[in-house]
């Protein structure tokens, strides 16, 4: 997910709890309650219908900004009347023990829910530091990210390196049908990160839909994820960049990895950002600016038609004109996306793998009463070619496969980089 920082929170998205996002440094707005009441009624038919919430971690902007001029047409309040009379009968007649609480939050999840938009969530207070705990690296779970494909089916981002949803066999696009044996069609994002997500040591059994092939169960035993947003190393000249995720510390670790490269003398650089599902837009927009001069522009923020902000470039770019290869696959989106595009549309990347995730929305995450926390889809992102990234994702300059038949240890798409930057570098 990416969350811009302004509270962009701008989350592109984000592991398993999905990262990328109640992110630390963004500023939030407080919304009215007026609408308690209501809410309260409405929570009432979401509770007994089972609605819940996404934990993906989307792209989020945090800016107290932008009225949405899509919706002008909406009453300035909605009738809940019908509400009311379904709760008054309710009260009356249901064999069973309601709670008030409980119907209050259902409708808050009710109303998020008829957006049909999977990254405008609600959180309450214990959600809001979940998502919060998954930006931040550190969780208790399987190691994947979440997703929803065009069909409403939950699915695998990706999963993280070295983690166990990978050591389990886990692929980006896989549907996950069954979790603990309950289906998770009609369910939200938040709610399958819930149920997979439990203590350290537990097991969670996954029921796994791949392509066209027959359904299989996989039993994943949890375990704290701790994940480093940047990992880097020099190998015969060239300089490898690892990106996990776009964190608080990406910025200052990247920089610190671009100083050894040019303190070492690289002949190039191989940034790696496969499996990375996103994370703060500013983590994203500051990393890219190693490469692009300062106002340079990164991504555009657009609502329908109408560009209403721009993320430029800053610092030295101290790697400025090295010859690099960016690496992407399925499981690329939101923040890697937007620096992949930024990069290539600058001329200063080609991008070798398969077609990114497609993770281009943008969301602003706002602060409730009592914790909780309402993240809102604004707007889109568009590279600085003006190409949406949203659904259509980035496609490689150069596609490379990774057969199923590869045995452990062979990397095409890291081979094919090298073989570009070897080349660029003898001729």
């Amino acid at each position: 997910m990416v969350f811009s920082r302004k509270k962009t929170t701008n989350l592109t998205s984000g592991p398993l709890a999905s990262p990328g996002e109640y992110y630390p440094g963004v500023s939030k707005t407080r919304s009215s309650r007026g609408l308690l009441k209501a809410l309260a009624t409405a929570a009432i038919i979401v509770a007994i219908f089972g609605l819940g919430f996404a934990a993906g971690r989307g792209d989020i902007a945090i800016r107290n900004q932008l009225a949405s001029t899509a919706n002008h047409g909406l009453p300035a309040d909605l009738d809940y009347s019908s509400v009311e009379e379904v709760y008054d009968r309710l009260k009356e007649a249901y064999d069973g023990q309601m709670n008030a609480d409980k119907l209050l939050e259902g409708v808050k999840r009710g109303l998020v829910a008829a957006t049909n938009d999977p990254y405008t969530e609600y959180f309450n207070p214990t959600e809001a530091k979940d998502f919060a705990d998954s930006l931040s690296g550190s969780f208790t779970g399987i190691g994947a990210e979440l997703g929803k494909n065009g069909d409403d089916q939950i699915i695998i981002v990706a999963p993280l390196a070295g983690y166990p949803a990978e050591k389990a066999g886990l692929k980006p696009q896989d549907i996950i049908a069954n979790i603990n044996g309950q289906s998770t069609s009609g369910i939200s994002l938040s709610s399958a990160v819930r149920q997979i997500r439990g203590e350290e040591g537990t097991t969670v059994k996954l029921t796994i839909v791949r392509n066209s092939d027959q359904p299989f169960d996989v039993s994943i035993v949890r375990q704290k994820i701790n994940l480093p947003s940047v990992e880097y190393k020099i190998e015969n000249g060239i300089g490898y960049l690892k990106l996990n995720q776009f964190n608080d510390a990406t910025p200052s670790e990247a920089r610190a990895a671009a100083k050894e490269f040019i303190a070492k003398d690289v002949r190039g650089t191989v940034v790696d950002l496969r499996g990375n599902p996103g994370g703060y837009l500013s983590g994203a927009v500051d990393v890219s600016s190693l490469w692009l001069p300062s106002g340079t522009v990164v991504v555009s923020e657009r609502r329908g038609n109408k560009v209403v902000s721009t993320e430029r470039a800053n610092g030295s770019s101290p790697l400025k004109g090295l010859p690099t290869i960016v690496l992407i696959d399925k499981g690329s989106a939101s923040a890697s996306e937007i620096m992949a595009g930024a990069l290539r549309d600058h001329k200063a990347a080609k991008i070798v793998g398969v077609k990114s995730f497609g993770k281009g929305s943008v969301q602003r995450i706002d602060g409730l009463g009592g914790g909780g926390e309402l993240k809102i889809t604004i707007a889109r992102w568009f590279t600085p070619s003006g190409n949406s990234i949203d659904k259509s994702g980035i496609t490689p300059d150069y596609v490379v496969e990774i057969s199923k038949d590869a045995t452990a240890g062979q990397d095409p798409q890291k081979d094919k980089a090298l073989e570009l930057l070897n080349k660029s570098s003898n001729t």
